[in-house]
């Protein structure tokens, strides 16, 4: 009985979120989305869905110039600054998608990758070489889920 009971309180939480549906997230520390949402939570609360992100600061401008490695140091610290804002880190991703736009670039991304996540638990990743991105100057996005230990509880969301 204490068993089933544990177990209910463990999983209620979860439960009264589902009823609330996904969480909508712009977190000030990234540029102002135009037509999209940088975080998204699902319902479960423990799913995050990080749109693609890319070399701007949280004023909208380009960080690293035509630096590939400027750009991506950049845009690791953004996919932090998105899961921080539902309490979550770099070590929760699951999956990543890395768009780049020169291949020659592979060994640089590597070592900077290296730098931000956990070599013993990478995430899943799809690398795809582009002919361009959104913007010209843009070397290098990355979209990302997330699965997060505990129920993610954003009281300062912005739809």
């Amino acid at each position: 009985m204490i068993a089933r009971l544990t177990a209910l309180l463990v999983l209620l939480p979860t439960a009264v979120l589902a009823q609330s549906g996904p969480q909508y997230i712009n977190p000030s520390t990234l540029v102002k989305p135009n037509g999209y949402t940088h975080v998204v939570v699902a319902p479960d609360g423990r799913t995050v869905y990080i749109a693609g992100q890319v070399a701007f600061d949280s004023t909208g401008q380009l960080v690293g110039g035509n630096n590939f490695e400027a750009q991506a140091e950049r845009v690791y610290q953004n996919l932090r600054r998105a899961l921080a804002s539902v309490g979550g880190s770099l070590d929760d991703l699951a999956k990543t998608t890395t768009y780049i736009t020169d291949q020659k670039n592979v060994a640089a991304l590597r070592g900077i990758r290296a730098k931000y996540l956990d070599q013993a638990r990478p995430p899943a990743n799809t690398l795809l070489v582009v002919s361009r991105l959104a913007r010209p100057d843009l070397l290098i996005e990355i979209e990302a889920v997330a699965l997060l230990g505990g129920v993610v509880r954003h009281t300062g969301s912005q739809r």
